[in-house]
């Protein structure tokens, strides 16, 4: 009788690595569409009848006051400041991952994502500066500075697997790195009056977290209420909490605790026990029943298991809620040539494709990066026009830079530049496939 495992193609420790990748481009896709939907969704009740009920809607005052304590904020400001809290921290659990295990473990090739983000922040930030020197709305600089990772993979997905999968792998970490950089700018640039207190309570936090993984405490729960202790801190302090997620990302671990050879062992202790229900009470057959379950769990890495649970839940329910509470644009009497319009419109479409290519092609010149398989120039040029889809980023600093008499003009421009970018770097890709069809 043949054993189905023989039957099947052996397992390979680079499964551990490609598996995960594939299954958050596959999520990424997927939330790209939704995250379109909730866009379009957003627009349509904006400029309908009941406009003005969806718009308060948002503004409504959640939270507790504790005497001199007052937690309360806006619906839309738990979303942009706590729910996207979870959206930079599989972000940055995604970049460990690929920077530790991936294939971003090699220094050229992660120097090229690197130096594409680099140069995606630097120049469309400059443009952007150069067209509003001496007007108002100056500070919205960080606008035009961000890619969104999910409309990206989305439109990459359209073509399926005519197009380098290196170059999803370009893009992905590129489009994760200058979102990084973009929150690290909102935690310093746009943040508030410092409070020192607060902000080493928060370090302390992170010290205790660091405390805690080093001592080996492994329960999700313990980290995550420290975790809220430490956004809290953060949002007291003048910084932006978001930077909480980026940070506790990072720090998450990416060793296995149970080793490949060690759950074979226990799993092997539980199949010896004979076939019948005696998995109950205080036996030895249930405690090692359920010393099997911990072990199946902790043979994956807190990296992979935290990201397997979340991303979901952030494409899936985060961002499409976050796009409702942003994306409402009156576009009635609408201005799209008010100058905070235009800023945005050539900095997503123009700095971010000059930015991106030009510091890529520099690092590859000096030898610093190296391009990865099968990618050409061409599609890095396509690609960089699709790094001009500033959406889910745009719109979170623009909250942030703009008074609300500029907020609307921001967001009109941000949706225009985006659909632009997004247009051109699609229409360049639909051309290079179409040649190599036929080539």
């Amino acid at each position: 009788m043949v054993d189905q495992q023989d039957a099947k193609l052996p397992h390979e420790a680079a499964d551990r690595i490609t598996k995960p990748f594939a299954r958050f481009l596959k999520i990424e896709a997927a939330a790209g569409g939704l995250l379109l939907l909730a866009v379009l969704l957003a627009m349509a009740l904006a400029n309908s009848r009941w406009a003005e009920a969806f718009l308060a809607f948002w503004e409504t005052p959640i939270g507790l006051t504790f005497g001199s304590l007052d937690f309360t904020r806006s619906l839309r400001h738990w979303i942009n400041d706590g729910l996207m809290t979870f959206f930079f921290f599989v972000l940055s659990l995604e970049l460990k991952r690929e920077i530790v295990l991936g294939e971003l473990r090699n220094p050229r090739q992660a120097a090229l994502p690197f130096a594409g983000a680099l140069g995606g922040m630097v120049v469309p930030a400059s443009l952007y500066l150069a067209l509003m020197t001496g007007q108002p709305g100056i500070h919205g600089w960080g606008t035009v500075m961000a890619t969104d990772t999910a409309f990206v993979i989305g439109c990459l997905a359209l073509f399926g697997g005519r197009i380098p999968p290196t170059l999803r792998l370009f893009l992905l970490s590129l489009a994760i790195f200058d979102d990084v950089g973009a929150i690290l700018v909102v935690a310093f640039g746009y943040g508030e009056t410092m409070n020192w207190s607060a902000l080493g309570l928060g370090l302390l936090g992170i010290g205790v977290v660091a405390g805690f993984s080093r001592f080996g405490v492994r329960s999700v729960p313990i980290y995550f209420l420290l975790g809220g202790a430490i956004w809290l801190s953060f949002d007291a302090s003048g910084i932006h909490a978001t930077i909480a997620g980026v940070i506790l990302g990072l720090m998450t671990p990416t060793r296995v605790w149970v080793s490949d050879a060690r759950l074979r062992a226990i799993l092997g202790r539980v199949l010896a026990y004979p076939s019948g229900e005696h998995w109950s009470g205080d036996t030895a057959d249930r405690h090692d029943l359920l010393q099997a379950g911990r072990a199946v769990s902790e043979s994956l890495s807190p990296v992979e298991r935290l990201e397997t649970m979340l991303h979901p839940w952030v494409g899936f329910a985060i961002m499409p809620i976050f796009a409702l509470a942003n994306a409402g644009i009156t576009i009635h009497g609408a201005d799209f040539g008010q100058s905070v319009s235009l800023a945005i419109i050539v900095g997503l479409v123009l700095g971010k494709p000059i930015g991106v290519l030009g510091f890529s092609w520099l690092a590859v010149r000096s030898g610093l990066a190296v391009l990865g398989p099968g990618l050409s120039w061409p599609f890095v040029v396509a690609g960089s026009f699709l790094t001009g889809i500033g959406f889910t980023m745009s719109l979170f600093i623009a909250g942030l830079a703009f008074e609300p008499a500029m907020l609307n003009a921001a967001k009109l421009g941000i949706l225009s530049g985006s659909a632009i970018a997004a247009a051109a770097g699609t229409l360049i890709l639909v051309r290079l496939t179409s040649l190599a069809a036929r080539a």
